[in-house]
């Protein structure tokens, strides 16, 4: 077989593999299926041809034979394809028997444990004192956003029962089995080895990055508990009343101006005066919050894009939030899934290069380069000038200057607490899969997780507790979170070089394109520094973050104010085209596609959610 063909065979081969266990994802994640069974087996079997240790030495034959080939350009396709291939086997490769053993082990146990949490009832009491279930989504959202202190502190009650009920079936054996796995391939914890495959560094070069952010925004943290507590007294900075103690109220505010049921244009339009691209992608989006589904949004393709032998293979694309558009906050918090989850799409519907391998999210696409196209869309949902374009109440009038201030007052002096709540996540997890297995008991683990919420945070308990993140449960995920914090350093300072070179952001349509070609195009063949170089001319720094987190409520608001005046100034780019097949579902039905357009799309996703829930 020719270096050619086999790249052909393997790109294929990949695919349907790829597709068996997508499918079986996405049906069991979003709760339509419960064939735990036939789920783990295609997750295995996906794992066992990634971690093929021979594919290893048959890409390595094909490329040292490389030069038999007579055509140049197929020369070059062909290398470039099984060099992508060879980077993708030796980031899963798993040699030794006993190790796949442990792996086999290991997929089947997290499968279990994942389908008894999607069993596990949770529940709270509501403001009418009745006990109530209550995903994830809908817990988190009542701990920031609920005005009556009492559903405030029973929601929260029950993240942290939910914390307890994980260490008591299965979450500990599951730290064991990652540390022994981990160590048969000869990485000291299951956290170095996580490290390696998602950013391929150390744990040591990562801690080095995060320490430093860590000490750039302690003070500015510090202080902000302090001036809360002297402001609204100690206890504001309770758990359950923390986030709502400074945010609670101008959220609520701004509710009217961002209804879910707006959320879906709002991204169609938005996007497309951006001029952001699907390259006729088929995609798949499941919105709304329901009994079983998965309670963090996400996005997975189960079919990449790519080149197949010159012929475009357009991305199959699906992706979720979790909206409860009748509850204060969800608005907001939905539309900001949507950019999110949407901006992952675009980036993986956009790589142009000529295999499968190239654009997926799994190693060795760095979690923080993926990370950073879906953070930097949705960071746009809170510059002024997008929020007086976009967020408009039911009589088409945009949010006042007025309320944007109040946000940012008192928002901005939390924004090191913000990112620090992300960077605890891997302070805590480092030091859980340091734990000796002696160690590793539910009041320990507890203890660590205070103890790292404290150190980090400042605050006694985390109004979102460390284990009811589902991320630390997940494969993929887990010992991965770092990935958000990295990505938020390079979001900024992909920010601050358009607003240098263009002077805004907002419905810029120069910006789409130019992250499809310094960001997309060439997927996972070029490192995370390496496309931020390719686009500012300068390697990853985390100082325009940490700048960020330090500027005080006045700084920020001068700068969103000037945003809102340049909009007098310039003229509204039209919305293009997403060049996408989209469909709107709720699980197992379609609620609306945009066969005929996406205007129609829009208006029966509208009103069934109006219809449904009212707003």
């Amino acid at each position: 077989m020719t270096a050619t063909n086999y790249l052909n065979q393997l790109n294929q081969d990949y695919l349907a593999t790829h597709k068996v266990k997508e499918d079986f994802f996405w049906d069991t994640y979003m709760g339509i299926s419960d064939d735990h069974d036939g789920s783990t087996s295609a997750q295995t079997q996906w794992t066992e041809f990634l971690s093929s240790a021979e594919q290893i030495t048959a890409i390595q034959k094909h490329i040292d034979a490389i030069g038999e080939i007579q055509d140049l350009e197929e020369r070059k396709s062909t290398l470039t394809g099984l060099n992508g291939w060879l980077a993708t086997f030796r980031s899963h490769s798993i040699e030794s028997e006993p190790s796949q053993k442990l792996k086999a082990e290991l997929i089947k146990f997290e499968a279990e444990l994942f389908e008894k949490k999607q069993n596990h009832v949770m529940t709270y009491v509501n403001e009418a004192g009745e006990e109530t279930e209550g995903s994830l989504p809908v817990l988190g959202s009542a701990v920031r956003s609920n005005g009556n202190e009492q559903v405030r502190l029973s929601a929260h009650q029950a993240l942290l029962d939910l914390e307890q009920w994980l260490l008591a079936n299965g979450f500990i054996e599951l730290i064991k089995k990652r540390n022994q796995f981990a160590q048969s391939l000869g990485f000291k914890t299951f956290f170095d080895y996580s490290v390696v495959k998602t950013e391929q560094m150390t744990t040591q070069q990562l801690f080095t990055i995060l320490d430093d952010f860590e000490a750039r925004t302690r003070d500015n943290n510090l202080k902000s508990l302090t001036n809360l507590a002297e402001k609204k007294g100690q206890n504001a900075l309770e758990a359950h009343n923390f986030i709502y103690s400074f945010a609670g109220d101008v959220m609520n505010d701004l509710d009217p101006y961002v209804p879910f049921s707006k959320s879906l244009r709002r991204w169609i339009e938005s996007f497309g005066r951006l001029n952001i691209e699907y390259s006729q992608a088929t995609l798949k989006l499941d919105l709304l919050d329901r009994k079983g589904k998965y309670p963090n949004g996400f996005c997975h393709g189960p079919i990449p894009s790519f080149y197949d032998q010159g012929a475009w293979v357009a991305a199959k694309v699906n992706f979720t939030s979790n909206a409860k558009p009748d509850q204060i906050g969800s608005g907001y918090d939905g539309i900001n899934t949507l950019f999110h989850e949407g901006g992952h799409a675009a980036h993986f519907a956009n790589v142009k290069m000529n295999a499968p391998c190239f654009s997926q999210e799994f190693a060795p696409t760095s979690m923080a380069y993926a990370e950073t196209q879906s953070m930097f869309c949705d960071s746009l949902l809170t510059d002024a000038d997008w929020l007086k374009q976009y967020a408009l109440n039911s009589e088409g009038q945009p949010i006042p200057d007025e309320l944007i201030k109040a946000i940012i007052d008192n928002k901005q002096p939390f924004k090191a607490y913000e990112e620090r709540s992300i960077l605890v996540v891997p302070y805590f997890e480092r030091a859980l899969y340091e734990l000796a297995d002696e160690d590793l008991t539910p009041e320990k683990i507890t203890e660590l997780a205070r103890h790292s919420e404290k150190t980090i945070l400042g605050l006694s308990c985390s109004p979102r507790p460390l284990m009811a993140i589902p991320h630390l449960l997940s494969d993929e995920a887990s010992c991965a979170y770092q990935g958000y914090l990295l990505a938020h350093m390079a979001v900024y300072q992909t920010r601050a070089y358009f607003t240098d070179k263009f002077g805004y952001l907002t419905d810029n349509p120069e910006i789409g394109p130019l992250l499809a070609k310094h960001y997309w195009y060439k997927g996972n063949s070029v490192n995370h520094n390496g496309t931020i170089e390719s686009l500012t001319g300068e390697g990853f720094n985390a100082k325009y973050l940490a700048d960020e987190c330090n500027l005080s409520p006045e700084q920020a608001w001068a700068i969103e104010e000037q945003k809102i005046k340049q909009l007098s100034t310039r003229e509204r780019a039209p919305i293009a085209d997403l060049n996408a097949k989209i469909s709107i579902v709720d699980g197992a039905a379609e609620l609306a596609n945009n066969n005929s357009s996406n205007h129609q799309m829009c208006d029966e996703f509208e009103q069934f959610i109006v219809g449904q829930y009212g707003r």
